[in-house]
């Protein structure tokens, strides 16, 4: 559990035992935040400050060390107001005890402080920096007789290779964690108060288990210390030790850089917090076995699967913690709120490539993964829900290469190759892939956990659990049908005749995947026409995969072979231009390649049927899938009636029909779209929310809405606004597009998933000829 509120720092006297780097750090920090610094002769950090808010005017900061050399030092650099070599000079008065001395040395310190403690403030806190709490809560144990409730074991996660209080540095902690390990009768009041020391130094403060710390650790901090110690030790032992070192590139010198640490302080942790290591250590040597047995046996795959997973893991697991997005983490994006600015007016003129298709991406991994052989992938969409799909795979085992400009390959395992994975699969905000991956998972032999981001955990995912049930699958759910989903393996699947209650290529796909392996026939019958990427990329990977009329079907059991993929560009992501150029006197705009799947031309109908000057040009076929580019010209719109068989082939590309449709002339009806509110929003209200907000006259209804054009072929169809996207990509790209024909300018607020779903839409828009610009936004603004 992390801190968020900071609390003032009333204490009156802290004593710092052990003036070292830490203690000296601390010290330093609290002085820099104005702790103490009203106080005659304090000197270098803080003096001639006024105390900041929560400081006192008679805090003092003193220690004890024994070294009087520290302590003269200390109050030299003015850390410190005084200090003595022995804790009964300094005791008297204390209202906090920060333990800062070598674990091993904890002990007989702690049995020092609990002769003199009578003599510390009534209410005194003692805490301590300790690396490993299992040992230091024994020592507690022994010289107290009990872990005292005012008594908060802690560890700051920060240090240097530099020791002693001339290196005490102020800003040591800032943006670091510091961990406490409260027991369960720890006093709430002491906890705070410890809290507060550390978040006036600029750190992050969490709490865990004594138990859970010594474990996490052993393997995040006491093994690399370790294995760096081991290897370095090792090469200096060598004969040509000199040559090794004198050739040494940057990456060893990083690596090995902590084997530069105190060797004293590093023995007294690893007796300290022996079992720990000890496991951690087992771990790694299996590991390493491993991997030992790919390089003697010149096993590639294995060693790439190792490689690149290790190679991606920081940015995967980054992103899980901070919740923030893995496309940000892969390519260095800025994270926080973003707000789009975007002025009225603008022009649309050009030839563009909008990025690749994401239910093709999706599935490119997940069935190149599945075949026998290498799959090279092209023009691969490098967004937030295709890579997370890779990520998965590559904690089930599989070794992909990449991304990198689109391309990926994907070393593919088999049908049951695939390994279980260490933990839950993370999503993201990816509704295909957890759907797709219900299925596909459901006939593995392992558990499997799926979960995402807040927003999905939101959308239903019964829809695709309760067939799959059927099917003979065993799968546990959220309340109301919800992530996370709970797969368990090893269940024998059986083929079933399904017919969907609703449009869904996704709940489509989901039972083909678990069809690969159940037992007969799996055959799904759709109520409309839904995109069909699977079945056609199935038969590109040798799968047959039948269909007549609305019924497709097949036959598990079988194998994939891998094949070459050239991902087309995403006709809904083509949509945004496609509708701009609708909307724009003057517009002459070509989208190259894009996808034109029958199944998928809904919004090329539609904006067709409403009078758009939109031709297809050189139409081919590439890995299966139809591509053309699409050329359009500025001409009149009017309003219809959408045709119901259309909307599941548009269903994401509402959003921005409902802008061309503010433009038409008369009145544009939709209904049967009541998939529109289970979106990433309800699309359906937010579109509404927004046009109500620019001054479109609409009406909406519980399956759709009506909406009425401005129809003017010159100046402004609608004046600006304030748009809140609700952090979905669709609505905020959509209103930003709005902007070419609106009398004056539409501000969009939370749009940083844009970058995720859509990687270059800004530079697009700013290419073809938009007035679009971004502005960080500030939290809660």
């Amino acid at each position: 559990m992390a801190s968020t509120v900071k609390r003032p720092v009333s204490e009156p006297r802290i004593l710092i035992v052990g003036l070292g780097l830490i203690g000296g750090s601390l010290a330093a920090a609290l002085r820099a935040a104005g702790f103490g610094a009203a106080k005659e002769g304090a000197a270098g950090f803080g003096a001639g400050k006024e105390p900041s808010a929560g400081f006192g005017a008679a805090q003092e900061i003193v220690a004890c060390d024994p070294d009087p050399g520290e302590i003269a030092r200390g109050v030299e650099m003015g850390l410190i107001d005084g200090g003595a070599t022995e804790l009964s000079s300094v005791i008297e008065g204390a209202s906090m005890v920060v333990l800062a001395v070598p674990v091993l040395a904890m002990r007989g310190v702690m049995v020092e402080l609990a002769r003199h403690l009578d003599r510390a403030a009534p209410d005194v806190v003692i805490t301590d920096v300790g690396s490993t709490k299992a040992a230091i809560r024994d020592c507690a144990l022994e010289a107290f007789g009990r872990v005292p409730p005012r008594l908060v074991l802690g560890h700051p996660i920060a240090g240097s290779e530099k020791s002693g209080v001339a290196a005490a540095n102020p800003g040591l902690y800032v943006n670091h964690k510091v961990i406490l390990t409260p027991e369960p009768d720890t006093d709430p009041v002491a906890l705070a108060r410890v809290r507060a020391i550390w978040e006036a130094s600029g750190a992050e403060v969490l709490e865990m288990a004594v138990e859970r710390h010594d474990q996490v650790l052993a393997r995040t901090s006491h093994l690399p210390h370790l294995l760096a110690f081991s290897l370095v030790d090792t090469l200096a032992r060598q004969d040509e030790r000199l040559e090794i070192f004198r050739y040494a590139a940057g990456g060893f010198r990083d690596f090995t850089r902590i084997a530069g640490s105190d060797p004293v302080m590093w023995r007294d942790i690893f007796i300290a917090n022996r079992e720990a290591v000890l496991a951690s250590l087992d771990d790694f040597e299996a590991g390493l076995a491993r991997l030992r047995r790919a390089v003697e046996g010149g096993d590639g795959d294995a060693m790439l699967a190792t490689f690149d997973r290790a190679s991606h893991a920081r940015h995967y697991f980054e992103s899980l913690l901070n919740k923030t997005s893995y496309q940000a983490e892969y390519q260095m994006q800025q994270q926080g709120k973003l707000r789009y600015r975007v002025s009225p007016g603008g022009s649309v003129t050009g030839r563009i490539r909008v990025p690749g298709d994401k239910s093709i991406s999706h599935r490119s991994i997940m069935l190149g993964a599945l075949a026998e052989g290498v799959t090279e992938v092209k023009g691969f969409l490098e967004g937030e829900d295709s890579l997370a799909t890779l990520q998965a795979f590559r904690e089930m085992g599989v070794a992909i290469e990449g991304p990198h400009q689109g391309r990926v390959t994907i070393h593919g395992v088999g049908m049951h190759g695939l390994k279980a994975p260490s933990g839950p699969l993370y999503v993201g905000n990816a509704g295909t892939a957890m759907r797709l991956f219900a299925g596909l998972l459901a006939g593995q032999a392992f558990d499997t956990e799926l979960t995402g981001d807040t927003s999905l955990t939101k959308r239903p995912m019964g829809r695709v659990a309760d067939p799959l049930r059927l099917m003979g699958a065993v799968i546990d759910t959220a309340e109301g049908g919800r992530p996370p989903l709970r797969i368990h393996g090893g269940r024998a699947l059986k083929g079933i005749t399904y017919d969907m209650p609703m449009a869904s290529a996704q709940v489509k796909s989901c039972l083909l995947l678990a069809g690969l392996y159940a037992e007969g026939e799996t055959r799904v019958r759709e109520p409309a026409p839904t995109r069909d990427h699977t079945e056609r990329m199935l038969a590109g990977f040798g799968y047959e995969v039948q269909r007549d009329g609305d019924t497709c079907w097949l036959s598990g059991g079988g194998r994939l072979t891998a094949a070459p993929i050239d991902v087309p560009s995403d006709i809904s992501s083509a949509t945004f231009f496609l509708v701009a150029a609708a909307i724009t006197p003057g517009a002459d705009l070509v989208l190259e390649h894009v996808g034109i799947n029958p199944t998928r031309i809904g919004v090329i109908n539609i904006l067709r049927l409403m009078g758009a000057d939109l031709r297809l040009e050189n139409e081919r076929e590439v890995g299966g899938e139809p591509v053309a580019d699409l050329h359009i010209r500025y001409a009149p719109l009017k309003g219809i009636d959408i045709p119901v068989e259309q909307v599941p082939l548009a269903i994401d590309e509402f959003p921005a029909l409902f802008i061309a449709a503010a433009n038409a002339r008369g009145t544009t009806r939709l209904r049967g779209a009541e998939e529109l509110r289970v979106k990433e929003s309800d699309r359906l209200q937010a579109m509404a929310d927004g046009l109500a907000a620019i001054g479109v006259e609409h009406r909406l209804y519980p399956d759709g809405i009506d909406i009425v054009g401005g129809g003017n072929a010159e100046g402004p169809n609608y004046g600006g606004g304030r748009i809140d996207s609700l952090e979905d990509h669709r609505i905020a790209m959509s209103f930003a597009i709005a902007a070419l024909r609106a009398g004056d300018e539409i501000v969009i607020d939370d749009c940083a998933n844009v970058a995720t779903s859509f990687p270059g839409f800004i530079d697009l828009a700013r290419r073809v000829g938009m007035a679009l610009e971004e502005e960080r936004a500030e939290e809660g603004a």
